[in-house]
């Protein structure tokens, strides 16, 4: 399982550091955090872009825990 720890960090960089890493093909697993509304909303967005599932979105310190699971 692999973490991308895109707190703190504006969009698209959420969103880029997601796909990289759902395209290195690593894991079959990812989770993501981010600390905002509209970077959950553009990595939900795009992990269902590349035919992944969203399997959990939860709160997390200030921010969201978002596990993204590869088809």
């Amino acid at each position: 399982m692999t973490t991308v720890d895109a707190r703190g960090l504006s969009c698209p960089q959420p969103v880029i550091l997601t796909l990289d890493e759902i395209k290195k093909g690593n894991d079959r697993e990812i989770i993501v955090l981010v600390d905002t509304d509209t970077s959950k909303e553009n990595v939900m967005r795009a992990a269902g872009s590349q035919d992944c599932q969203v399997k959990d979105v939860s709160p997390e310190g200030e921010g969201y825990r978002i596990v993204i699971e590869k088809a």
